[in-house]
């Protein structure tokens, strides 16, 4: 029996169902609320999650996109509800994610200062080992057009493992080759290895029109960071969870790195966009 099955079914009454599941590949994309489907599902099942919550950070403010002022705001699932019910709501999305955790299971979660310390205490109180605190350098990040502020170019991906107890995997030997022979660090994307190193060889940039090609999502992780991120720490056909998964940046990454994934997201027209991306790339998997 694989990963994907030894979890619960959705239960029709919690608003839960499953979106879109390929005959070929351990792929599954649940719609509903995460912290309802992970309640239900059977313990200590998954491998890895990735998650990208919501950074809060939706206030009404404006940033550069392609040289024009545009709105931060990203939707109602991004604004502010206090920084008290923020915390809670952290609190109990990361208790979920903790119970479907295996033992040596690790989750990285990404965020800004907007929700980054709140994730950081929620683990400590949850009782999470945090491991690192990457921080992803984006050199194409956009302008502070009120010129009042240092330009915001980083973000912070938290690594943490179920508890103390376990034993985290760390492919420590692929990510040193990876570096060009060195210990790779907690910060990707700002070093350059040689003047001889193509650019897309160590840098992360934000997502490329190529793989926005099929809808935007505002909030969209590019290929490359999530690759390194499933690579550091799952082995062939782990199970790889997304709680928030959006676009499916960490499924289509899954699925080109041979590993199990399932997605979960609430609005429609983000998993169309995601089946979208899976479709393609397990079709040019297969030559179709």
């Amino acid at each position: 029996m694989s990963e994907l099955t030894k979890l619960k079914e959705e239960i029709n009454n919690n608003g839960i169902s499953t979106f879109y599941e390929h005959k070929d590949y351990d792929v599954k994309l649940i719609k509903g609320d995460c912290i309802t489907y992970l309640n239900s599902c059977e313990e200590e099942t998954v491998d890895m999650i990735f998650a990208d919550p919501p950074y809060f950070l939706s206030n009404g403010g404006v940033t550069c996109h392609a040289g024009q002022m545009v709105t931060v705001n990203k939707g109602v699932w991004d604004k502010s509800r206090g920084i008290d019910q923020n915390h809670e709501f952290n609190l109990k999305w990361l208790k979920a994610c903790q119970q479907v955790l295996k033992s040596n299971g690790t989750i990285w979660v990404s965020g800004t200062a907007h929700n980054i310390y709140s994730i950081g205490f929620a683990m400590q109180q949850l009782g999470y080992k945090i491991l690192n605190d990457i921080v992803w350098y984006k050199r194409n990040a956009p302008p502070n057009l009120s010129c009042r502020y240092f330009t915001h170019s980083s973000e912070t991906i938290l690594w943490a493992l179920k508890n103390e107890k376990g034993r985290h995997f760390f492919n420590y030997k692929l990510m040193k080759e990876m570096n060009f022979g060195k210990q790779m660090r907690n910060v990707w994307g700002l070093d350059i290895p040689s003047k001889e190193t193509p650019s897309e060889v160590w840098e992360i940039s934000a997502p490329s029109k190529e793989e926005k090609r099929h809808g935007k999502h505002p909030t969209q992780k590019p290929i490359a960071l999530l690759k390194r991120i499933i690579l550091s720490s799952t082995k062939e056909n782990d199970l790889v969870l997304d709680p928030f998964c959006g676009s499916a940046s960490s499924g289509v990454a899954s699925v080109l790195l041979n590993r199990k994934y399932i997605g979960i997201e609430l609005k429609e027209d983000y998993l169309e966009l995601s089946k979208k991306r899976f479709d393609e790339t397990i079709n040019n998997i297969l030559g179709i």
